[in-house]
């Protein structure tokens, strides 16, 4: 009888230590025999489930990927002279589902209102330079960074008035400062100077064109988007001086998004492989990798 026993409590605990799925029912021992006849033989041991693969899912089987893009944003996305879109979200979108075998499919969105659809789940992603910040990460989930940069105060080339020399100069100045509603460049710029110097406009290149018009004194914006809009726009910008140092930008996806880890594992490979810095260096003009310290 203790043998029994023994045999039934080992094959529970096997099925207790089996963890990686739901391990069926043990079959229930026989009574035994009344008046010393020998117990019937005990049940065997039901097979253990075969544990599923771990780690990130590397093979979407060429699902498609809605990727939201402003094409207002250069480098990171527009629409160039051809009236192609264009830009270091595509190049990235298209290698990261080489990687991981999907299909990109790109939208275009407007950035009011960008974070709430991405929460409501209308895109798979959100590329679009889009910095990490506390109150959006409350709405939505963020991939790994993929760079780091600062924001930079950009006037117009020819423009040498002392005000625009420093921060200090600036902050102690009346002049006003274009930005794009909604970013991390338009708080910035509020804290810099106040609400009453700030001018805002629905969408990224407004405010660049509304300092070409002389409408506002200088433009407060992500250090790589100056960069690609002065490199489509050579002699007209220049970089006053910079707000900023130490953000980083993120891929977005709605909460819980089953592509996280699949897009940041595409991100480490791209980045192994010199990939991502190839696409940084044509569009940002400089490599995303982060300097050795």
């Amino acid at each position: 009888m203790k043998k029994l026993i023994a045999v039934v409590l080992i094959c529970a605990l096997g099925l207790v230590v089996v963890g990686c799925a739901q391990a069926p029912a043990a079959t229930p021992c026989p009574p035994c025999p009344e008046g010393g006849e020998p117990c019937p033989a005990a049940p065997e041991c039901p097979a253990a489930p075969e544990c599923p693969p771990t780690g990130p899912t590397t093979d979407l089987g060429g699902r498609e990927v809605r990727i939201a893009v402003e094409n207002a944003y250069p480098p990171f996305n527009y629409i160039d002279d051809a009236g192609e879109p264009v830009g270091w979200d595509f190049d990235t979108g298209r290698a990261i589902c080489e990687k991981i075998n999907c299909t990109p499919v790109f939208v275009e969105t407007a950035w009011e209102g960008l974070f709430e659809a991405m929460a409501a789940g209308e895109n798979d992603v959100a590329f679009d330079g889009i910095t990490i910040n506390l109150p959006r990460s409350l709405k939505i989930d963020y991939s790994d960074p993929y760079v780091e940069y600062g924001q930079v105060i950009v006037a117009q080339a020819d423009d040498d008035r002392a005000e625009l020399n420093d921060e200090e100069s600036f902050v102690a100045s009346s002049l006003n400062l274009g930005t794009q509603i909604g970013t991390t460049n338009e708080i910035t710029g509020m804290k810099l100077v106040g609400e009453e110097r700030i001018v805002s406009y629905e969408t990224f290149d407004m405010p660049m064109v509304a300092l070409m018009a002389g409408e506002v004194d200088a433009v407060i914006i992500d250090e790589v988007a100056a960069i690609g809009f002065m490199g489509s726009n050579p002699g007209q910008y220049r970089i006053a001086f910079s707000a900023t140092s130490g953000e980083y930008l993120a891929f977005v996806f709605s909460p819980l998004s089953d592509l996280v880890e699949p897009f940041n594992w595409a991100l480490q490979q791209m980045f192994a492989d010199g990939t991502m810095d190839e696409i940084c260096e044509t569009w940002l003009l400089r490599p995303c990798s982060p300097q050795a310290e």
